[in-house]
């Protein structure tokens, strides 16, 4: 049976770190959460950060506006938001309803507040590796390989999935960590095939079920991205857990895995913006 790989203990340690950083710098760190419309996983999300942030000592503020306010007002928000000076970070909950550009919004948003990394500025810097942010889900799987001692160098990687938020950000970091990487999509042909030969696979597409068993190579690491509502209404990934788990070496569940981790770097990223992009924890 596979290593179940414990984000929600991995995230809670690095919210205690935040949190310690936070409390002997005698920083005020300030996070804004911008709502558009009522998305009940959107909601549920928001709620989520700011609990996390109450935990790590970090001020957070949440700006709810109706999903026919329009895009001119939101610009003018996050451009409010981007001059002031108690507020370090900056997200918009993504998706946001139709009639909104999310690429006008994102690069709307100052770069040394990105705190989700999805500023052109901040991918680029990902692309060479000398960035300031990552974005949170992409670092957060990196942090769970390091936790387990699973080292990516000279290792196939498979990533499914090419979303400029998981899928690329992922490949790169693999690749500045020395591993031979594939990005599959939806147009990849016997997608099977390409996962077969992945030591550690990544999906990240929002299919409950894709990543089937004989799709895995024996002894595989499979990290687990996704987050699907189930036909049960339970949460599910896109890897078949029962199935995949006794052939893998490590796994991560959904949910419990790469969710909790995605947070707690939003949090470690607050705290980076506060400290002008430099600091260790």
């Amino acid at each position: 049976m596979a290593i179940i790989m414990d984000g929600k203990a991995l995230a809670g340690q690095l919210k205690a770190k935040v949190k310690a950083k936070i409390e002997q710098s005698g920083l005020k760190p300030g996070l804004a959460v911008v709502v558009v419309g009522d998305n009940p996983a959107s909601l549920v999300y928001v709620k989520n950060k700011k609990r996390d942030c109450a935990e790590c000592g970090i001020h957070s503020e949440e700006f709810a506006l109706a999903a026919d306010v329009g895009e001119d007002k939101l610009l003018a928000l996050v451009e409010e938001l981007n001059n002031r000076a108690d507020i370090h970070g900056i997200l918009v909950q993504f998706p946001l309803p139709a009639g909104y550009s999310e690429d006008k919004v994102i690069q709307a948003i100052c770069p040394n507040k990105d705190v989700d990394a999805f500023h052109a500025l901040n991918t680029g810097k990902i692309m060479s590796g000398n960035y300031t942010f990552l974005p949170c889900t992409p670092a957060g799987v990196m942090m769970l390989l390091d936790n387990y001692g699973i080292d990516p160098a000279g290792k196939h990687c498979v990533v499914v999935g090419r979303s400029n938020t998981v899928g690329k950000p992922q490949a790169m970091l693999l690749l500045h960590r020395d591993a031979t990487v594939t990005i599959c999509h939806s147009r990849t042909q016997d997608l099977g095939a390409m996962t077969r030969q992945a030591d550690i696979l990544v999906s990240a597409v929002g299919r409950v079920g894709l990543i089937t068993a004989d799709m895995v190579k024996p002894g595989a690491v499979v990290i687990d991205v996704a987050i699907n509502r189930g036909e049960d209404g339970k949460l599910r990934g896109d890897v078949d857990f029962a199935a995949v788990e006794p052939i893998a070496s490590h796994i991560t569940p959904v949910p419990g895995g790469v969710g909790p981790m995605t947070r707690a770097v939003l949090m470690e990223n607050t705290l980076r913006a506060a400290m002008g992009g430099q600091y260790g924890i």
